[in-house]
């Protein structure tokens, strides 16, 4: 049976507009994924630029923030068209801050999202915890379809020990608290496979690091990017790949990704 190769690759930016500087057209040239997803855009639409619109052989699929601008926001640049396009939950409080892009594809259905941060304040922290609660509840009605899902982007969020250089000294720090780590137990348990960690257990590697004291020059960092994806995808042998780019910059993150061999 043939068998189709696809890569994709997730990325925050951390702002497009200043990525765009750093040869970012470039680097997707040279990351050559056949579906890239963005986060962190940091643009509304009448920002975007016929640069940002016009990648040479991608279509590309935007939400923005309604809350303010310069803020959240992604999206997905894709090679592949898709059948259906959303960019809500049906739940105000979060379809406003612009963080999912949602793509329906013949054989997956791919989720990008941009996990809100919770180190702002306790208020901050209980949104970014309803808004897992509710982002899964969301997906759980394709998931007890038996329709492959993909779940990428920032989850803001470092899931065990290994996911992080220090720690010891951030378990009381938003991004590696144990009430946010127990989301992604609660993911992992609900059948969703981490394919990083699935296909390199264990490999101490990140994806975020802070802009602060030469943390990425020291590789003090945090694995908060992820790709998971739903246990049949892992049971149809389609995941060969799972990798972390720490080569390319532009941004406070590196990219992320996966390659797929689907049954043609």
């Amino acid at each position: 049976m043939k068998r189709t190769t696809l890569k994709l690759m997730s990325w925050n930016v951390n702002g497009l507009r200043a990525i765009m500087g750093k040869d970012f057209t470039g680097a997707l040239k040279g990351m050559d994924a056949d579906i890239l997803a963005i986060q962190e855009t940091k643009l509304q639409a009448d920002q975007r630029t016929e640069e940002m619109l016009n990648m040479a052989g991608y279509e590309s699929y935007w939400s923005y923030a309604a809350t303010k601008k310069g803020y959240s926001g992604v999206a997905v640049f894709t090679r592949l068209k898709p059948e259906k396009v959303n960019t809500e939950m049906g739940i105000p409080e979060f379809d406003s801050e612009g963080r999912l892009v949602e793509l329906t594809f013949k054989d997956f259905i791919l989720f990008n999202v941009y996990f809100p941060n919770g180190q702002k304040n306790e208020e901050r922290l209980q949104y970014k915890l309803d808004f897992y609660q509710h982002l899964f509840a969301y997906i759980r009605q394709y998931k007890e379809q038996n329709i492959p899902i993909i779940i990428t982007g920032d989850f803001n969020t470092a899931h065990n020990e290994i996911d992080l250089k220090r720690p010891k000294q951030n378990e009381n720090n938003s991004g590696f608290m144990r009430i946010e780590r127990d989301w992604l137990d609660r993911i992992v348990d609900e059948g969703y496979v981490d394919t990083f960690r699935y296909l390199h257990p264990d490999t101490e590697k990140y994806s975020w690091w802070s802009y602060r004291f030469n943390a990425r020059k020291n590789n003090t960092g945090w694995r908060i990017d992820y790709f998971f994806v739903t246990r049949n995808l892992i049971d149809r042998n389609w995941l060969t790949k799972a990798f972390i780019e720490n080569d390319i910059f532009g941004s406070d993150h590196c990219p992320v990704g996966i390659e797929l061999k689907l049954n043609a």
